[in-house]
């Protein structure tokens, strides 16, 4: 796709299509290059919380939480702990909030990353699984962590494999309550293919396409981008590494 930026008519070209500068279109248009050069310089590598890496954009991570915070869950269920900087943020807001605990698996808890994680403040609100997030006794391992949680959130970041992640969706949505989510996140794989770092077979294998092919198959469940809470601008739609995620849980 060939980009045309002109500042002094304030025009912005985008392939055939032209827009002003300043407008929602351009928005929109300049936001996706900028998602896509800024995943291939692995921008979204710079980032901790509270002394973690956390590897998400922060855009994906406000969104979260506004969700997390009108949600109010029990229980937060990870898939994908890497350095362990999500589970450090949802455990944060539960603590904030006064209210919740992070339930989170990673089939490779690295020692470094283990130890980091067992002194941190925020431990007391984590339990840590090691194991595959599919393996019927892990699955089995969450569910009994649940208990009789009223309501459950729960967070797909681990292996982003299509195959994967649909076993993952058909093993962790029943826990889902009504009215909730199970996040399929990193879909924005699928734009990546011409990228540098990223891979032709994406465009097929990938989470959002998970997500979406499991919606189909499940009448209880629809992809439902969370409407903001604020909006003072013309804009709409999330900038996000997350797209087809938000799986709610409606019947």
């Amino acid at each position: 796709m060939q980009y045309s930026i002109n500042t002094v008519t304030r025009k912005i070209s985008v392939g055939e299509k032209e827009f002003d500068l300043f407008s929602d279109e351009a928005f929109r248009a300049l936001s996706d290059l900028w998602l896509t050069v800024g995943w291939n310089q692995k921008y979204t590598y710079t980032f901790s919380w509270f002394d973690v890496p956390m590897i998400q954009l922060p855009e994906d991570v406000l969104r979260y939480q506004e969700v997390v915070f009108r949600l109010k869950p029990d229980v937060i269920i990870e898939t994908g702990i890497a350095h362990g900087g999500s589970a450090v943020f949802s455990a944060s807001l539960c603590k904030l909030i006064g209210k919740g605990r992070v339930v989170a698996v990673d089939i490779d808890i690295r020692r470094h990353n283990l130890e980091r994680l067992e002194a941190h403040p925020l431990k007391p609100l984590m339990t840590l699984i090691e194991g595959s997030s599919t393996a019927p006794e892990i699955v089995n391992q969450v569910r009994a962590e649940i208990g009789d949680a009223e309501t459950v959130l729960v967070v797909l970041d681990s292996d982003h494999s299509y195959a994967h992640v649909t076993r993952e969706l058909e093993a962790y949505a029943p826990m889902v309550t009504l009215g909730s989510y199970i996040i399929s996140t990193d879909g924005y794989m699928r734009y990546l293919t011409e990228a540098p770092r990223g891979l032709p077979g994406w465009k097929q294998d990938n989470p959002a396409n998970a997500a979406v092919d499991f919606v189909f198959k499940h009448d209880g469940f629809v992809i439902e981008e969370p409407a903001w809470n604020f909006n003072e601008s013309s804009l709409h739609g999330n900038i996000t590494h997350w797209p087809d995620a938000w799986i709610k849980r409606v019947g």
